[in-house]
Protein backbone atom coordinates (compact mmCIF):
# COMPACT_ATOMS: atom_id res chain seq x y z
CA UNK A 1 0.00 0.00 0.00
CA UNK A 2 1.09 3.54 -0.77
CA UNK A 3 0.60 6.98 0.86
CA UNK A 4 1.79 10.49 -0.10
CA UNK A 5 3.16 13.27 2.17
CA UNK A 6 1.08 16.42 1.63
CA UNK A 7 4.11 18.72 2.28
CA UNK A 8 6.87 17.39 0.05
CA UNK A 9 4.63 15.08 -2.12
CA UNK A 10 6.92 12.11 -1.46
CA UNK A 11 5.21 8.74 -1.95
CA UNK A 12 5.98 5.97 0.54
CA UNK A 13 5.28 2.27 0.61
CA UNK A 14 3.95 1.08 3.98
CA UNK A 15 2.43 -2.01 5.46
CA UNK A 16 -0.33 -2.80 7.90
CA UNK A 17 2.00 -2.71 10.92
CA UNK A 18 2.90 0.95 10.34
CA UNK A 19 -0.78 1.89 9.95
CA UNK A 20 -1.81 0.08 13.15
CA UNK A 21 0.84 1.68 15.40
CA UNK A 22 -0.62 5.21 15.30
CA UNK A 23 -3.96 4.60 13.61
CA UNK A 24 -2.66 5.84 10.25
CA UNK A 25 -0.70 8.88 11.53
CA UNK A 26 2.90 8.77 10.28
CA UNK A 27 5.97 11.01 9.98
CA UNK A 28 7.52 11.83 6.61
CA UNK A 29 11.06 10.42 6.31
CA UNK A 30 12.02 13.19 3.83
CA UNK A 31 10.73 16.47 5.36
CA UNK A 32 9.73 15.25 8.84
CA UNK A 33 6.09 16.43 8.53
CA UNK A 34 3.39 14.41 10.26
CA UNK A 35 0.29 13.48 8.27
CA UNK A 36 -2.66 11.10 8.12
CA UNK A 37 -1.65 8.31 5.71
CA UNK A 38 -5.25 7.08 5.41
CA UNK A 39 -6.17 10.21 3.41
CA UNK A 40 -4.16 9.04 0.32
CA UNK A 41 -3.80 5.36 1.15
CA UNK A 42 -4.04 3.24 -2.00
CA UNK A 43 -3.11 -0.31 -3.10
CA UNK A 44 -1.77 0.87 -6.50
CA UNK A 45 -0.05 3.99 -7.75
CA UNK A 46 -1.72 6.10 -10.41
CA UNK A 47 -0.15 6.04 -13.89
CA UNK A 48 3.03 8.11 -14.16
CA UNK A 49 3.73 10.90 -14.43
CA UNK A 50 1.54 12.26 -11.59
CA UNK A 51 1.97 15.04 -9.00
CA UNK A 52 -0.55 14.26 -6.26
CA UNK A 53 -2.31 11.07 -5.37
CA UNK A 54 -6.11 11.29 -5.21
CA UNK A 55 -7.66 11.80 -1.73
CA UNK A 56 -9.86 9.11 -0.28
CA UNK A 57 -13.34 10.41 0.36
CA UNK A 58 -14.74 9.57 3.78
CA UNK A 59 -17.95 7.59 3.60
CA UNK A 60 -20.93 8.71 5.66
CA UNK A 61 -21.55 5.10 6.86
CA UNK A 62 -18.97 2.44 7.58
CA UNK A 63 -18.62 -0.12 4.73
CA UNK A 64 -19.95 -3.60 5.26
CA UNK A 65 -17.49 -6.41 4.62
CA UNK A 66 -18.76 -9.78 3.45
CA UNK A 67 -15.78 -11.93 2.44
CA UNK A 68 -14.94 -14.16 5.40
CA UNK A 69 -11.44 -15.58 5.33
CA UNK A 70 -11.31 -17.28 8.75
CA UNK A 71 -13.69 -17.77 11.68
CA UNK A 72 -12.28 -19.39 14.89
CA UNK A 73 -14.33 -22.00 16.68
CA UNK A 74 -15.87 -21.11 20.02
CA UNK A 75 -14.73 -23.20 23.02
CA UNK A 76 -17.19 -25.77 24.25
CA UNK A 77 -19.04 -24.70 27.44
CA UNK A 78 -17.94 -26.39 30.61
CA UNK A 79 -20.44 -28.82 32.13
CA UNK A 80 -22.42 -27.40 35.01
CA UNK A 81 -21.94 -29.41 38.19
CA UNK A 82 -25.07 -29.48 40.28
CA UNK A 83 -24.36 -29.92 43.98
CA UNK A 84 -26.26 -32.52 45.82
CA UNK A 85 -29.11 -31.29 47.91
CA UNK A 86 -28.21 -30.63 51.54
CA UNK A 87 -29.82 -32.72 54.27
CA UNK A 88 -33.24 -31.72 55.37
CA UNK A 89 -33.47 -28.50 57.31
CA UNK A 90 -35.16 -30.34 60.11
CA UNK A 91 -31.90 -32.21 60.80
CA UNK A 92 -30.08 -28.96 61.69
CA UNK A 93 -31.04 -27.10 64.91
CA UNK A 94 -30.37 -23.34 64.83
CA UNK A 95 -32.37 -22.57 67.98
CA UNK A 96 -29.22 -22.16 70.12
CA UNK A 97 -27.47 -19.70 67.79
CA UNK A 98 -26.86 -16.19 69.19
CA UNK A 99 -26.38 -13.32 66.77
CA UNK A 100 -24.35 -10.36 68.11
CA UNK A 101 -24.25 -6.95 66.41
CA UNK A 102 -21.06 -5.96 64.67
CA UNK A 103 -20.30 -3.10 67.12
CA UNK A 104 -20.67 -5.51 70.05
CA UNK A 105 -18.20 -7.90 68.47
CA UNK A 106 -15.72 -5.03 67.97
CA UNK A 107 -16.04 -3.82 71.53
CA UNK A 108 -15.65 -7.38 72.79
CA UNK A 109 -12.59 -7.79 70.63
CA UNK A 110 -10.88 -4.65 72.06
CA UNK A 111 -11.98 -5.24 75.65
CA UNK A 112 -8.95 -6.00 77.86
CA UNK A 113 -8.96 -9.33 79.56
CA UNK A 114 -10.35 -9.34 83.05
CA UNK A 115 -7.79 -10.03 85.70
CA UNK A 116 -8.48 -11.76 88.93
CA UNK A 117 -8.51 -10.12 92.34
CA UNK A 118 -5.22 -9.40 93.99
CA UNK A 119 -4.19 -11.58 96.89
CA UNK A 120 -5.26 -10.45 100.33
CA UNK A 121 -1.67 -10.16 101.50
CA UNK A 122 -0.91 -7.67 98.73
CA UNK A 123 -3.98 -5.60 99.62
CA UNK A 124 -3.00 -5.57 103.29
CA UNK A 125 0.52 -4.48 102.36
CA UNK A 126 -0.90 -1.60 100.30
CA UNK A 127 -3.04 -0.48 103.25
CA UNK A 128 -0.04 -0.56 105.57
CA UNK A 129 1.98 1.54 103.17
CA UNK A 130 -0.94 3.99 102.77
CA UNK A 131 -1.56 4.64 106.49
CA UNK A 132 1.55 6.81 107.12
CA UNK A 133 0.61 9.09 104.24
CA UNK A 134 -2.95 9.37 105.56
CA UNK A 135 -1.66 10.33 109.01
CA UNK A 136 0.71 12.90 107.51
CA UNK A 137 -2.12 14.46 105.47
CA UNK A 138 -4.40 14.59 108.52
CA UNK A 139 -1.66 16.19 110.63
CA UNK A 140 -0.97 18.79 107.94
CA UNK A 141 -4.70 19.57 107.64
CA UNK A 142 -4.99 19.99 111.43
CA UNK A 143 -1.92 22.22 111.47
CA UNK A 144 -3.28 24.34 108.64
CA UNK A 145 -6.66 24.67 110.36
CA UNK A 146 -4.94 25.65 113.62
CA UNK A 147 -2.85 28.28 111.87
CA UNK A 148 -5.90 29.79 110.17
CA UNK A 149 -7.79 29.74 113.49
CA UNK A 150 -4.89 31.45 115.27
CA UNK A 151 -4.71 34.18 112.63
CA UNK A 152 -8.48 34.81 112.83
CA UNK A 153 -8.80 34.06 116.55
CA UNK A 154 -10.41 37.41 117.38
CA UNK A 155 -13.15 36.97 114.79
CA UNK A 156 -13.74 33.36 115.86
CA UNK A 157 -14.12 34.31 119.50
CA UNK A 158 -16.58 37.07 118.57
CA UNK A 159 -18.69 34.65 116.51
CA UNK A 160 -21.49 33.16 118.67
CA UNK A 161 -21.24 29.59 117.28
CA UNK A 162 -17.47 29.28 116.96
CA UNK A 163 -16.86 31.25 120.14
CA UNK A 164 -19.26 29.02 122.10
CA UNK A 165 -17.54 25.87 120.84
CA UNK A 166 -14.11 27.25 121.67
CA UNK A 167 -15.18 28.30 125.16
CA UNK A 168 -16.73 24.91 125.80
CA UNK A 169 -13.56 23.15 124.62
CA UNK A 170 -11.38 25.39 126.80
CA UNK A 171 -13.59 24.76 129.85
CA UNK A 172 -13.22 21.03 129.30
CA UNK A 173 -9.46 21.21 128.74
CA UNK A 174 -8.77 23.80 131.44
CA UNK A 175 -7.34 26.40 129.05
CA UNK A 176 -8.12 30.08 128.57
CA UNK A 177 -9.08 31.89 125.40
CA UNK A 178 -7.24 35.11 124.56
CA UNK A 179 -9.13 38.26 125.53
CA UNK A 180 -10.81 39.92 122.55
CA UNK A 181 -11.80 43.57 122.67
CA UNK A 182 -15.35 44.47 121.65
CA UNK A 183 -15.80 48.08 122.85
CA UNK A 184 -19.13 48.45 121.05
CA UNK A 185 -20.62 45.80 123.35
CA UNK A 186 -19.75 47.78 126.52
CA UNK A 187 -22.79 49.57 127.89
CA UNK A 188 -22.51 52.67 130.12
CA UNK A 189 -25.18 52.35 132.78
CA UNK A 190 -24.50 55.46 134.89
CA UNK A 191 -21.95 58.25 135.22
CA UNK A 192 -21.20 61.08 137.65
CA UNK A 193 -18.66 63.94 137.59
CA UNK A 194 -17.82 65.91 140.75
CA UNK A 195 -15.02 67.93 142.28
CA UNK A 196 -12.31 65.78 143.79
CA UNK A 197 -12.65 65.85 147.58
CA UNK A 198 -8.93 65.43 148.30
CA UNK A 199 -7.13 67.11 145.37
CA UNK A 200 -7.25 70.69 144.10
CA UNK A 201 -8.09 71.43 140.45
CA UNK A 202 -9.18 67.81 139.92
CA UNK A 203 -12.36 65.98 139.08
CA UNK A 204 -13.55 62.57 140.22
CA UNK A 205 -15.59 60.59 137.69
CA UNK A 206 -17.51 57.43 138.56
CA UNK A 207 -18.80 55.12 135.82
CA UNK A 208 -21.03 52.04 135.95
CA UNK A 209 -20.12 49.69 133.09
CA UNK A 210 -21.55 46.36 131.85
CA UNK A 211 -20.12 43.85 129.37
CA UNK A 212 -22.94 42.73 127.03
CA UNK A 213 -20.66 40.41 125.02
CA UNK A 214 -20.87 36.63 125.39
CA UNK A 215 -17.14 36.45 126.07
CA UNK A 216 -14.67 38.07 128.40
CA UNK A 217 -12.88 41.09 127.01
CA UNK A 218 -9.99 43.18 128.23
CA UNK A 219 -10.59 46.25 130.33
CA UNK A 220 -11.24 49.16 127.99
CA UNK A 221 -9.37 52.35 127.39
CA UNK A 222 -11.69 55.10 128.67
CA UNK A 223 -11.67 58.36 126.70
CA UNK A 224 -12.97 61.35 128.71
CA UNK A 225 -13.85 64.52 126.79
CA UNK A 226 -14.84 67.78 128.58
CA UNK A 227 -16.54 70.58 126.60
CA UNK A 228 -17.98 74.03 127.22
CA UNK A 229 -21.56 75.17 126.65
CA UNK A 230 -20.93 75.80 122.94
CA UNK A 231 -19.60 72.24 122.42
CA UNK A 232 -15.97 73.28 122.12
CA UNK A 233 -13.65 70.65 123.50
CA UNK A 234 -11.64 71.92 126.45
CA UNK A 235 -9.70 68.78 127.38
CA UNK A 236 -9.49 65.07 126.55
CA UNK A 237 -7.85 62.28 128.47
CA UNK A 238 -7.28 58.62 127.50
CA UNK A 239 -7.10 56.46 130.59
CA UNK A 240 -5.48 53.05 130.23
CA UNK A 241 -6.63 50.08 132.35
CA UNK A 242 -3.49 50.45 134.46
CA UNK A 243 -4.55 54.04 135.24
CA UNK A 244 -7.70 52.97 137.11
CA UNK A 245 -6.85 49.37 138.16
CA UNK A 246 -3.94 48.24 140.38
CA UNK A 247 -4.62 44.49 140.66
CA UNK A 248 -2.71 42.53 137.91
CA UNK A 249 -4.90 39.46 138.43
CA UNK A 250 -8.06 41.43 137.70
CA UNK A 251 -6.38 42.98 134.67
CA UNK A 252 -5.36 39.58 133.30
CA UNK A 253 -8.83 38.05 133.67
CA UNK A 254 -10.57 40.97 131.95
CA UNK A 255 -14.23 41.88 132.18
CA UNK A 256 -16.36 38.74 132.37
CA UNK A 257 -19.38 38.34 130.04
CA UNK A 258 -22.48 40.00 131.49
CA UNK A 259 -20.51 41.43 134.43
CA UNK A 260 -21.12 44.95 135.77
CA UNK A 261 -18.33 47.01 137.30
CA UNK A 262 -17.77 50.50 138.71
CA UNK A 263 -14.80 52.63 137.64
CA UNK A 264 -13.35 55.65 139.49
CA UNK A 265 -11.39 58.05 137.31
CA UNK A 266 -9.37 61.10 138.31
CA UNK A 267 -8.76 63.87 135.74
CA UNK A 268 -7.61 67.47 135.83
CA UNK A 269 -10.32 70.12 136.17
CA UNK A 270 -10.28 72.43 133.09
CA UNK A 271 -12.22 75.08 134.98
CA UNK A 272 -15.75 76.31 135.41
CA UNK A 273 -16.25 76.53 131.65
CA UNK A 274 -16.46 72.72 131.42
CA UNK A 275 -20.15 71.95 131.65
CA UNK A 276 -20.47 68.90 129.35
CA UNK A 277 -18.63 65.61 129.33
CA UNK A 278 -18.52 62.51 127.09
CA UNK A 279 -17.19 58.99 127.64
CA UNK A 280 -15.99 56.60 124.91
CA UNK A 281 -14.37 53.17 125.10
CA UNK A 282 -11.57 51.74 123.00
Amino acid sequence: MYAQCPECLSVFSLGAQALVQAHGYVLCGHCGAGFDSLATLSEQLPPEPFREMPLNEQALAPPRIELVVYRPQRPAPEPVVVAEAAPAAAAEDFSQLVFAPRFAMKSRKHKPPRTGRRPRAARDADRQRRWPWVLVCVALAIALAGEVAWIDRDDLVRTPLAGGLLRGACDALGCRLPLVAAPKQLRLLASNVETHPNAANALMISLSLRNDAAFAQPWPVVVVTLSDAQGHRLSMRRLLPTDYLDDPVVLSHGLAPGATTALLLEVQDPGEAAVAYQFDFE
